[in-house]
């Protein structure tokens, strides 16, 4: 399946491969099968190495030789030099070895060419605490997430569409209903299945057919998860702490509120026991953390409220499956209230695999506005409806307080542009990008 990640590792290559490259990622995501891909297309010479397979380099490279000894031995076991500049290396599961990870900084500064290309399963937790000389400035990291809708629809034989949707986001042009229609229904599939590459490969298998879907694929994964959490860890009761955290988030998503408490893990939790084991799970991408600014201005990120914020899963099917929903009450579009809990968790993780920083607006509990992004055009405040039933005082508040130069509603609803606020289907959220300069 085609991911938009390998134009990242494109542009590393193009930019000279000077500096080694680090993907970031939750497990599951499809980093390994990207990046093998990406090298086998795209060098004459490519060598594999997983650490998980090779315990005796992670044995040498805690021995006390130098770091050059240290490499030809490497290049003795694997048979072959690391250098040469038509070869590139992929050194898979790198959080094994804190050593080899210091090492990436030999690697970039050589004479000799290096190309190097380093991931690994709960690789942002292990940075997060590193005890070894972290290689900072060496190497580029770059992070990697689940598949978004487009992704989706590529994946679905349905990309042929993906301009038209661009095209009718940028201008304001109605999507054609009948065409509208169908997007709306794929997208309801997107939230069933969500982005985890095997999962969508399932789906594809079955033909689009969420009756034929194997829902054990998702749950694995979360198992998975769940068994990743004894890893790098201060002691087993974190560990246990962690699986809380992250067990509660569809609970958390429940409240009218969405504001993330600690005292609803557990009777007599507070910050202070649990925030370790929050940032665990931020670490690892397993979730994704809104934060509230009470004032709105440039740049958003200083008037954060650190005490105040909303946390999502890294994955709408994830916690879909988790939280037990139907898929017919998806699909059917039924009213129910935890569905607005999925569309928000839907939309944050599109726009974090956009690459932008989740933020949001309330006003001592008159008026929340979902998510506010910067943009050319100053701040922007989104709303995220469910549905086509789209009335709101707290987006009219906001707007009265603030005077966007629009808003931007995301909903059910076709494209358009009415009093201010930019109507946009759910299924274009993945159009909506925040400025970089």
């Amino acid at each position: 399946m085609q991911r938009k990640f390998e134009n990242v590792l494109l542009k590393w290559k193009e930019n000279g491969m000077k500096k080694p490259m680090m993907v970031v990622g939750v497990r599951q995501i499809g980093k390994t099968y990207s990046i093998d891909k990406f090298c086998r297309e795209n060098f004459n010479k490519y060598i594999y190495i997983n650490l998980l397979e090779h315990a005796e380099i992670v044995k040498l490279c805690k021995s006390d030789i130098s770091v050059v000894d240290k490499i030809k031995k490497i290049e003795w076991i694997i048979g072959d030099t690391l250098d040469g500049e038509e070869k590139v290396v992929f050194i898979d599961e790198i959080q094994e070895s804190e050593e080899l990870i210091s090492y990436l900084k030999y690697f970039c500064e050589s004479d000799k060419v290096y190309n190097i290309i380093v991931a690994g399963s709960l690789l942002g937790v292990k940075i997060n605490r590193f005890h070894a000389s972290f290689p900072v400035g060496k190497i580029y990291i770059e992070h990697m997430y689940p598949m978004d809708f487009e992704e989706f629809l590529m994946a679905l034989g349905k990309d042929s569409i993906i301009e038209q949707i661009r095209d009718c986001y940028k201008n304001d042009l109605k999507m054609e209903e009948v065409i509208h229609l169908k997007l709306l229904e794929l997208y309801r599939l997107y939230l069933c299945v969500g982005g985890m590459p095997e999962a969508v490969l399932n789906l594809v298998e079955v033909d689009g057919n969420i009756m034929n879907f194997d829902k054990n694929i998702l749950k694995l994964i979360i198992e998975m998860y769940i068994a990743d959490m004894n890893k790098y860890i201060y002691n087993a009761s974190e560990g246990v702490k962690i699986k809380k955290i992250y067990n509660n988030i569809s609970y958390q998503l429940a409240k009218e509120n969405k504001k993330f408490q600690y005292a609803k893990i557990e009777n007599g939790s507070n910050k202070r026991k649990y925030a370790s084991a929050l940032d665990w799970l931020l670490s690892s991408n397993m979730i994704y953390v809104c934060n509230n600014v009470k004032t709105v201005d440039i740049p958003l990120k200083v008037y954060q409220n650190e005490n105040i914020f909303k946390v999502y899963m890294s994955d709408v099917g994830l916690l879909v499956n988790i939280s037990e929903v139907r898929f017919n009450d998806i699909m059917l579009d039924n009213d129910f209230r935890y569905k607005g809990a999925i569309v928000e968790n839907y939309v944050a993780q599109t726009f974090i695999s956009n690459g932008i920083s989740l933020n949001y607006w309330s006003s001592d509990n008159i008026a929340k506005v979902d998510f506010l992004i910067t943009t050319d055009d100053g701040i922007i405040p989104i709303e995220v409806k469910s549905s086509d039933r789209v009335r709101s005082k707290s987006l009219k508040v906001y707007m009265e307080k603030y005077s966007p130069k629009y808003a931007i509603r995301l909903s059910t609803r076709n494209f358009g542009m009415d009093n201010g606020i930019k109507s946009v289907p759910l299924y274009a959220a993945f159009c909506i990008e925040e400025s970089t300069f």
